[in-house]
This record gives C-alpha cells, sequence and structure tokens, in this order.
C-alpha cells in the first residue's frame, strides 16, 4: 500500500477534504464519516470546534486504521502481528472552523413545533437533508434535533408560516482554543468581506497555539472586494510560518443539490489564482461530481500544468454532497458496528 502525506498531496495539487459541518454534533455520524473517508483517503477532516465532536472524529479515524491493518494482515497471509504494517501509518489531517462573526456555517434552525399548524404539510421534515426535523412518534420530542442540523437554511423558505429562525451555534473561541487546538492539526477561519477587525481579534487569540497545528485556512465567500480583503488577512496573520489555504466558498451547502452549484466556487477560485495570493487555494461550497470534470475542462488541475509556476487549484473539499453521499450506508447501521468490535477483539 502506497503511504500518502497531506502536505505533499496539498503541494501536488490532488488535496480531498471532507466537510463534516462547523456546527455538526451528530456524533454517531461524525464518527462513521471519519471512519468512512479515512478509508477513502481524504487527507483531512474538517469538524465542529466541540471537544465532543473530535473525540467522535478521532474515534473514527482509529477504527479506520484498524480495519486498515487487519486488512493488511489478512492480504499478506503473514504471521507478523498487525500493528507492525505500515497500512495504518497515514492519518488525515483533523481540522476545526472557527468563525469571526456571523455565518451561515455556524447556526442552527430553531421552532416551537406546539406552534405548528395542526394541517401543515410540514415541508420542512421533506426538505432537510440531515433528517434534523421529525414530527414521527419515534422522535420525542418533535420538532428539530439540534445535534443533526447544520444550518443549511433549506427549511426557512418552505415553512407555510414562516415560523423557522436560526440561532448562532458557534462557542467563544477563548473558551475552546486552549484546549481544543492541541487536540487537532489544522484550523480554518470562516470571514467575510469587511471583517477586517474582527478577523484580527480572532487571529490573536489563536496565535498563542500556532505551534502546535500543521496547517491554516481561511475561508471566505466571493464578493466585491473579495482579493483586497484576502491581501490585508494575509498580512495580518504574519508571520504565519505554516501552509495557508484560501478556501474559496461558492455556495455553502449546496452541493447535493445539483450540477450548477460548482460554478460559483470554481470562479472565484481563478479569481483567487489570478490574483496569486500565497498559499493554496482550494474549493468549496456547492462541489460536488461535477467539480473535477469542470476543473478538468478548463485545465485547472495541477496534473495538466506542464510548469511547476502554472496556475491550478491545490485541492477540493466536499461537505453535503459528500455526507449524502454515504450516509444511507452509514446511519444507522449496526453491521458497521459489529465489524468493527470483531476487528478490535481479532
Amino acid at each position: 500500500m502506497v503511504l500518502r502525506d497531506p502536505s505533499l498531496s496539498l503541494e501536488q495539487g490532488h488535496w480531498f477534504k471532507l466537510i463534516c459541518g462547523a456546527s455538526y454534533q451528530y456524533l454517531p455520524a461524525v464518527r462513521n464519516l471519519a471512519l468512512v473517508y479515512t478509508l477513502a483517503g481524504a487527507d483531512c477532516i474538517d469538524v465542529a470546534a466541540d471537544l465532543a465532536v473530535v473525540a467522535a472524529a478521532k474515534a473514527g479515524i482509529a477504527a479506520a486504521q484498524i480495519g486498515r491493518e487487519q486488512l493488511q494482515f489478512a492480504d499478506t497471509g503473514s504471521n507478523a502481528h498487525p500493528g507492525a504494517s505500515n497500512a495504518g501509518s497515514f492519518e488525515p489531517w483533523l481540522m476545526v472552523s472557527l468563525n469571526d462573526g456571523e455565518d451561515p456555517h455556524f447556526r442552527k434552525a430553531a421552532f416551537d413545533p406546539l406552534h405548528c399548524p395542526t394541517d401543515c404539510w410540514r415541508p420542512c421534515e421533506s426538505i432537510c437533508p440531515a433528517d434534523a426535523i421529525s414530527f414521527q412518534p419515534t422522535h420525542q420530542p418533535p420538532g428539530i434535533l439540534a445535534e443533526r442540523c447544520y444550518g443549511c437554511g433549506r427549511c426557512l423558505p418552505v415553512c407555510p408560516v414562516n415560523l423557522i429562525e436560526t440561532v448562532s451555534s458557534s462557542p467563544g473561541v477563548d473558551a475552546i482554543a486552549a484546549q481544543l487546538l492541541p487536540q487537532v492539526d489544522a484550523v480554518e477561519i470562516h470571514t467575510q468581506i469587511g471583517r477586517v477587525q474582527a478577523f484580527a481579534d480572532l487571529w490573536q487569540q489563536i496565535r498563542p497555539c500556532l505551534n502546535q497545528i500543521k496547517l491554516v485556512a481561511v475561508s471566505c465567500p466571493d464578493g466585491e472586494g473579495l482579493i483586497a480583503y484576502l491581501k490585508t488577512l494575509y498580512e495580518i496573520m504574519q508571520p504565519l510560518g505554516l501552509p495557508l489555504i484560501w478556501q474559496t466558498d461558492g455556495r455553502p451547502m449546496s452541493g447535493d443539490i445539483g450540477a450548477g452549484t460548482t460554478h460559483a466556487t470554481i470562479k472565484a477560485g481563478q479569481a483567487v489564482l489570478t490574483a496569486r495570493l500565497p498559499g493554496h487555494v482550494q474549493l468549496a461550497g456547492g462541489t460536488n461530481q461535477y467539480t473535477v470534470e469542470k476543473l478538468k475542462e478548463i485545465g485547472l488541475l495541477r496534473f495538466q500544468s506542464q510548469f511547476a509556476g502554472d496556475l491550478a487549484i491545490s485541492g477540493v473539499a466536499y461537505g453535503s454532497y459528500a455526507r449524502q453521499l454515504v450516509m444511507p450506508l452509514i446511519e444507522p447501521c449496526p453491521k458497521l458496528e459489529q465489524d468493527l468490535k470483531r476487528l478490535k477483539d481479532a
């Protein structure tokens, strides 16, 4: 088995990140998503800045490593202990997301189900991609299961009586940075154009922990003045001394909707590439099965470049599309739990 290094993937242009969701706290799903996408070869797994969520993701990564070692041991037919194999030595980097202000990634839907009309056809329940809204007898109390909600907002416009609102789910950074950042490999800061002071304040809070991580990413949606804003952020972060990713967030949490959602993030990615900002450019927000196909079509993948200096995308992050792709297989999945227990006991 060929070993892979996340930093090498970034340099070579085939970096692949899984976004579990900055406010997604459903621990069984986070754990199983981390397990599946570690086995699939993800270079980075991005989760909510929550100690329990980080622990769940680590458990999934560890379970995947056990599976790799056992499979390698079975394939070789050797009598050697499976721990001697190199198959389990690759781990994706674990990233947590922070924000410097209001952001759709750091919110949850909320409403009082007691105020719902009795004759409502409940379109919110059917449209929710995370199965976070339920009025079924097995779900008590009815309404929103907050830990499953990742803030996509699709339920807001479909409510016939405009009952649903959003609440911020972002914890205070000063309360978690010292505990959390030493347990992960990377941090991503979500920001928006015009928040120079808010970004600078957040940066000062996390700067003391930078020597304990391997990567910093900045996620910002496109808009007028994007390049000038990112250049200002780059100056604020100096001296950095770490790899830096600019995440061009096209249409947040929309990759599972349709083919067209990938265009916005590619457009923003092209703008950042053309500006030649120091660091790597990685797509997110609306990415799906069409993203790489489109990048190949316009020649923005690094392996297509003939010269090292050519402008190219360093990687792609997948969120809602990646989750929807495997969730029917892993939740609920008693067989997966049985297989993991068997591997641990072997």
